[in-house]
């Protein structure tokens, strides 16, 4: 089976970074719900919106975590013998920012979760794709949120940032186009034998606190199957933000895989 590739038409985008300082501003949320929820709900929220605007959208929702520090909170005040809020509980579900957000815009345009490991945010990527080709009048909203695990479940690999990205996906009013791949560990390694540029795990993107874009990456990046150096990341959010940010191509490398990402300005 041929490593899959696709391109979706990004109208607009939003990001959260996992060392701002300042709470996202999600007073579109009642003052009562609003209370009740997780940073990682917050920053899901605040990009989300920022996003999407009033427009009815359907929802891909992406974490490899989700609420696990919630659900890990619930865990403990079970060991203890401490009842259990029926509010945290039902906020404890990985879907839990879809149903809010549905609720707080009367929306009830269809929404799905997904979690994936250290790739979850390709594979959301690739939904929300299939999503948008199945109906392209239709807009699409990824938005990916994630945090680090509770210290209690030790070291994980590949372990996130954190952090929050949200990508409208819509032909009206397209700032340009990102072509993503994943490819088998074969052509990975051929990758690496031809010279692409890797830093490794050290690489780092700066992205500064509610950053968004209303216009498109100011430079066309070549499609990630060509022969233009490409920086790879520690993580996958890392590489799309660059991707995003910059026009220039991003990779990341995981167990078996290569995931790449390149961008396309409509006015180039």
């Amino acid at each position: 089976m041929p490593d899959p590739h696709w391109t979706i038409p990004v109208a607009r985008w939003s990001s959260w970074p996992a060392a701002a300082s300042a709470a996202p501003d999600i007073g579109f949320i009642e003052p009562i719900v609003r209370r009740r929820l997780s940073t990682l709900s917050r920053v899901a929220l605040k990009v989300a919106h920022d996003c999407v605007g009033a427009d009815e959208a359907r929802v891909v929702f992406a974490s490899r975590h989700g609420e696990l520090r919630r659900t890990t909170d619930i865990l403990r005040a079970i060991s203890s013998g401490e009842p259990v809020s029926p509010t945290a509980f039902s906020l404890s579900v990985l879907n839990a920012m879809t149903g809010v957000f549905g609720i707080a815009r009367g929306d009830r345009s269809a929404a799905s979760a997904i979690s994936a490991g250290p790739e979850t945010l390709g594979y959301a990527l690739l939904e929300a794709y299939a999503q948008f080709a199945t109906q392209p009048a239709s807009p699409v909203l990824l938005v990916y949120a994630d945090e680090p695990a509770d210290p209690a479940y030790g070291t994980i690999e590949d372990e996130v940032q954190g952090g929050a990205i949200a990508i409208l996906l819509s032909s009206e009013g397209a700032l340009g186009h990102l072509v993503c791949a994943r490819s088998s560990a074969v052509a990975s390694d051929t990758a690496r034998a031809v010279g692409q540029r890797d830093p490794g795990p050290t690489a780092e993107t700066s992205v500064a606190p509610g950053h968004s874009a209303a216009t498109g990456a100011t430079g066309a990046a070549q499609p990630p199957d060509t022969a233009e150096a490409e920086t790879r990341f520690a993580t996958q959010s890392q590489a799309l933000l660059h991707c995003l940010e910059t026009g220039k191509p991003a990779a990341w490398q995981g167990a078996g895989a290569l995931w790449h990402w390149g961008w396309h300005d409509c006015t180039a």
